[in-house]
């Protein structure tokens, strides 16, 4: 297994005293391999980069305890790994969620309670997505019910990607709430789609 070099023992050892300096260097050194790494997985460059901060965030969190690091590199691969395969689990959450929300209803094979039901929980959607301010609710528009990628609405809106995967994540976390206060219609209404 390989271990800290002396450089980099020392550098740890800064770092674990809260020395700003060395962890910008230990940052510009494995920052590239735990993007890269999200990158693989991930498929999306804002995402990835989003993980990858995540992961030098918790690395500099940890303080005192990074002096007793031995690997640094094993380390960080780990840290990336979780925070990767978190981030990839909430992708897919909230894959499935906007898919069971964009299935097309068939209104002629379906009951005149159940097209009220429909009606409603779009109803609430809409009013969630009213309430976002004026950029989120354009990002939300395009990406998630226009279906354009976030650097397509990037440049519809003369932004940059990881600005449109800002308000996206900003968007969905309002919607959520906003329908936390709503969830019994809301996860009937995802039932039924998936059913």
């Amino acid at each position: 297994m390989k271990r800290a070099s002396l450089n980099e023992a020392a550098l740890l050892a800064k770092v674990a005293k809260g020395d700003q300096q060395a962890f910008k260097q230990l940052y510009d050194q494995y920052f590239p391999m735990v993007f890269s790494f999200g990158l693989r997985i991930l498929h999306l460059r804002a995402l990835a980069q989003e993980t990858a901060q995540e992961v030098m965030l918790a690395f500099w969190q940890k303080g005192s305890e990074l002096a007793d690091i031995r690997n640094l590199e094993a380390f960080l691969k780990t840290l990336t790994k979780r925070k990767t395969i978190d981030a990839w689990r909430r992708l897919q959450l909230a894959r499935r969620a906007e898919a069971a929300l964009k299935v097309d209803w068939n209104e002629a094979d379906i009951s005149t309670d159940t097209h009220l039901f429909i009606k409603d929980v779009k109803h609430i959607l809409e009013k969630g997505i009213d309430r976002l301010p004026p950029r989120q609710r354009s990002v939300y528009r395009l990406c998630q019910q226009q279906g354009l990628k976030y650097d397509e609405a990037a440049r519809r809106l003369n932004i940059s990607p990881a600005t449109v995967h800002t308000h996206m994540k900003l968007a969905l976390k309002s919607l959520r709430s906003y329908l936390q206060h709503h969830a019994d219609l809301t996860v009937l209404f995802i039932i039924f789609q998936i059913n």
